[in-house]
């Protein structure tokens, strides 16, 4: 008995776990008219237990109309049910990916920034070397003054260049520094959905994220409502053999008969005749019968002339 309480009641657990996911899925989904998809939802959801518990119950004396019409009800609701679920966690790896793909396009405009600033140095730095060679080729001509004049003509131009470098290489250090801190929560979020890649890589060669997490939804609907549906029956089954083991076990109380008090009048040798006439009627009687009189006095005369009485006993 207490493992069919037991069975109903994790049917009734998992039922109303389904029933809140589900109807916070279809909020989702028919978000302009919330709170009337939350009290369908749950009216559904009552009615979708109550119909599977009562076509168990009344199957083989159900008309077939009426059965066809509450077993396709029961499916069709598990499967709103069903679609519900897979709407509020779609609807949750959409809210945790949602951020991470929010990082990703902070990180790809930090990467594009990086490349910007690295080009612009490359450049800068390629013009000082441009003026590195001017002044070496006065150098291998042996025109080391005027070599020093044109350093001296270029240093306004180097200071330029030289701290456009500067600029841009503390630049990328600060993209680097803030890329980094990004790159973090990605690491952060790649720990969350380590099982979900382990489970892509396992199912799907090229190891999509999405489709992956598709299928682990999908399979998780497939036995969820179902499982409550079927754990319902099997409490009522457990319930109803239960109480019909106990029917058959108490036994049935036999009435007790009080013990007739003494009467005075109640005559045993008659009550005897009048079963052994009677013993083949198997008939009982609480008539009370009474002493009936056995002798009767007479008065005699012999041949002497004396009188006298005698009692004769009746026959």
């Amino acid at each position: 008995m207490i493992f069919g309480y037991l069975t109903l009641f994790v049917a009734l657990a998992i039922s109303a776990v389904a029933a809140w996911y589900s109807i916070i899925g279809l909020m989702a989904i028919f978000s302009a008219s919330a709170v009337a998809i939350a009290i369908m939802g749950g009216v559904l959801e009552v009615g979708k237990v109550l119909t599977a518990s009562w076509l168990y119950q009344n199957w083989s004396r159900t008309p077939f109309l009426l059965k066809s019409y509450l077993t396709t009800a029961v499916f069709v609701l598990m499967f709103i049910t069903s679609m519900g679920i897979f709407g509020f966690l779609s609807k949750a790896h959409i809210e945790q990916t949602g951020d991470l793909n929010v990082v990703d396009n902070q990180i790809e405009l930090i990467d594009i920034q990086i490349e910007r600033q690295q080009k612009d140095i490359a450049r800068n730095q390629g013009a000082l070397d441009m003026l590195d060679n001017a002044l070496a080729r006065y150098t291998e001509l042996g025109a080391v003054t005027k070599g020093l004049q044109a350093r001296e003509d270029q240093k306004e131009e180097r200071d330029s260049l030289n701290l456009a470098i500067s600029t841009s290489g503390e630049e990328v250090a600060r993209l680097q520094e803030e890329r980094a801190k990004l790159q973090l929560e990605v690491k952060a979020f790649e720990v969350e959905v380590g099982p979900i890649r382990y489970v892509a890589d396992l199912l799907f060669t090229d190891a999509d994220l999405e489709r992956a997490v598709r299928w682990v939804i999908i399979i998780i609907i497939f036995v969820f409502d179902p499982l409550a549906i079927l754990l319902v029956i099997a409490a009522n089954m457990t319930l109803r053999d239960e109480f019909a083991k106990r029917k058959i076990e108490e036994p049935i109380p036999q009435p007790i008969t009080p013990k007739p008090k003494p009467n005075p009048n109640y005559d045993v040798e008659a009550e005897e005749w009048f079963s052994a006439t009677n013993a083949e009627d198997d008939f009982e009687s609480d008539v009370q019968i009474k002493r009936p009189t056995k002798w009767t006095v007479q008065t005699y005369k012999d041949a002497n002339g004396n009188t006298g009485s005698v009692k004769i006993k009746n026959t």
